[in-house]
């Protein structure tokens, strides 16, 4: 009886020992597989960025429209005339184009340098109180409101559902009524 304890708890000790091995190469495995996801997310990025980049490249060889400006990889139209979000939203789509979104702080920038007067931007939260969204669906990400905006007209109104451009005050972003009406920017690739 003796030597068949003897004989178990060996067998016991070596499928212990075979466990503990296939759980540690387990564990090592799991290791590899998370560096390896992580290897390929980031090639995946830079990957996009590529495309991104060579998108931009094929698009600087076409040129944009006449009465048109340039600038990165994008055409742009400051209208001449004045109207109401949702007719400026409606021009540029004439124009295949659509109002405005901004990329990033160079673009708004960029814009800066060309109005002189307030100005529509494909930025509302018409969905949703509060939501900020641009008018290709991306949630609003980089923001360059004015002091104490977007208020949603404060006490006076609470109808503030579209975004402009102020012509003064350092070209800041304030909530207005989709209403009101000025110029708009169109935006394109061209």
């Amino acid at each position: 009886m003796t030597e068949e304890r003897d004989l178990l708890n060996k067998k016991f000790s070596a499928v212990s020992n075979q466990l503990s091995s296939m759980t540690e190469e387990r564990d090592l495995l799991n290791k590899n597989i998370s560096a390896v996801s992580n290897q390929l997310s980031s090639m995946n990025e830079e990957r996009d960025l590529l495309t991104k980049k060579l998108l931009c490249f094929y698009n600087q060889i076409k040129q944009c429209p006449a009465g048109w400006s340039s600038f990165s990889c994008s055409c742009y139209l400051l209208s001449e005339r004045s109207g109401s979000w949702n007719q400026a939203r409606n021009d540029c789509r004439d124009r295949g184009a659509d109002l405005v979104v901004i990329d990033c702080a160079k673009e708004q920038n960029f814009l800066t340098t060309i109005i002189k007067e307030n100005t529509w931007i494909g930025l509302t939260d018409n969905g949703m109180e509060g939501q900020w969204k641009w008018v290709d669906g991306t949630p609003l990400t980089l923001a360059n409101w004015a002091t104490n905006e977007p208020n949603n007209g404060g006490s006076l109104t609470s109808e503030e559902d579209c975004v402009h451009i102020r012509a003064e005050d350092q070209r800041t972003w304030n909530d207005i009524s989709c209403t009101a009406s000025m110029k708009w920017i169109c935006k394109k690739i061209p």
